[in-house]
């Protein structure tokens, strides 16, 4: 979508009903992400849950490369929580991740963004999977088990919506998560 139909759709929902939280999606390009940031400070969003749709389940790249810096240096720093998967962390941290202490090495070097908490999801890992959480001092493991489905797409925008409703009745970051 062009990046001012984006704008007026944030500003119709704002200005109607507003919002106690807000998730972000895929938004393809740094204009999009500009325009999100923008409005989220316009409207004094706290509480903002940032899934950084980068990579599709396939790998298939769903955000610019030119994009990748508007979304570390514009808004994750505005977001309460970041939550990436591992694809998508990989390319924020600027690192590989294929163990849980690089799950948590990641976490920290995208928590140095600005944003006060981030949600590595382990979900790409083998195995059952483990979720990490960095708040700036203390990381949390949130350990889970697979669920074996035909049914994979979506899950993270799923998980990243339920935390941001969560955030939306009053919880805290961890107990959201």
């Amino acid at each position: 979508l062009p990046p001012d139909f984006v704008a007026r759709q944030i500003d119709v929902l704002m200005e109607d009903i507003g919002a106690d939280a807000v998730k972000t999606g895929m938004m393809v390009n740094s204009d999009i992400i500009r325009v999100v940031a923008e409005r989220v400070r316009r409207y004094g969003i706290r509480h903002l849950v940032v899934d950084p749709v980068m990579v599709a389940a396939s790998g298939d790249p769903l955000l610019r490369p030119e994009a990748e810096e508007a979304m570390r240096e514009i808004l994750i720093p505005l977001a309460e929580v970041v939550t990436p998967n591992l694809p998508e962390a990989q390319i924020l941290a600027g690192m590989e991740i294929r163990t849980l202490e690089q799950m948590r090495e990641a976490a920290r070097r995208i928590h140095r963004c600005g944003c006060r908490f981030v949600l590595v999801k382990g979900g790409h890992l083998p195995g059952d999977p483990v979720d990490v959480l960095y708040d700036g001092h203390e990381v949390r493991e949130f350990p889970g088990r697979r669920i074996e489905t035909r049914n994979i797409h979506g899950t993270g925008c799923t998980y990243a919506s339920a935390i941001a409703a969560g955030l939306a009745l009053g919880l805290e970051v961890p107990e959201a998560v």
